[in-house]
């Protein structure tokens, strides 16, 4: 079971508790609400791997993209030294050889920012739900020492 479906459970009991008239509080099963926060603990390093995962595959999408780029450079390279042999089309073999390159570097330049953005995207979002996790475990909190 996942955290988020925990946090769900959490909600669900205290949803159809009982409560205290003109109180606005509830009364809830102590024993399995604290389980459900123990469950919940044993889940999170699970999700923060998953954020660490995350991390590391950023990374290999931008090494990735790195060496395409690179490869699309000296693929170029390669081309405009082959060009250069023949006489009659080396101006020709020049610019077109330019356009390549300028072409290769723009193309490595929006991969590395697609990269960066869909990852930063994938990271706010796992940023976004912890803080959810972690807000609504602190009301849960908080409401349990209310009750006491």
């Amino acid at each position: 079971m996942n955290v988020l479906k925990l946090l769900d459970e959490l909600e669900d009991i205290i949803e159809s508790s009982s409560s205290i008239p003109f109180a606005g509080k509830t009364f809830v099963d102590k024993d399995e609400i604290l389980e459900i926060i123990k469950d919940i603990r044993l889940q999170l390093p699970d999700e923060v791997k998953q954020a660490v995962w995350i991390k590391e595959e950023r990374q290999k999408i931008l090494i990735e993209a790195q060496h395409e780029a690179d490869n699309i450079i000296d693929d170029a390279k390669d081309h405009i030294e082959q060009m250069v042999e023949k006489d009659e089309v080396t101006k020709q073999a020049q610019k077109r050889a330019e356009e390549i390159i300028a072409q290769a570097q723009e193309s490595a330049k929006e991969m590395r920012i697609g990269a960066r953005q869909y990852t930063d995207e994938l990271l706010l979002n796992m940023e976004s739900q912890l803080e959810n996790m972690l807000g609504t475990i602190k009301e849960n909190r908080n409401e349990l020492k209310g009750m006491r």
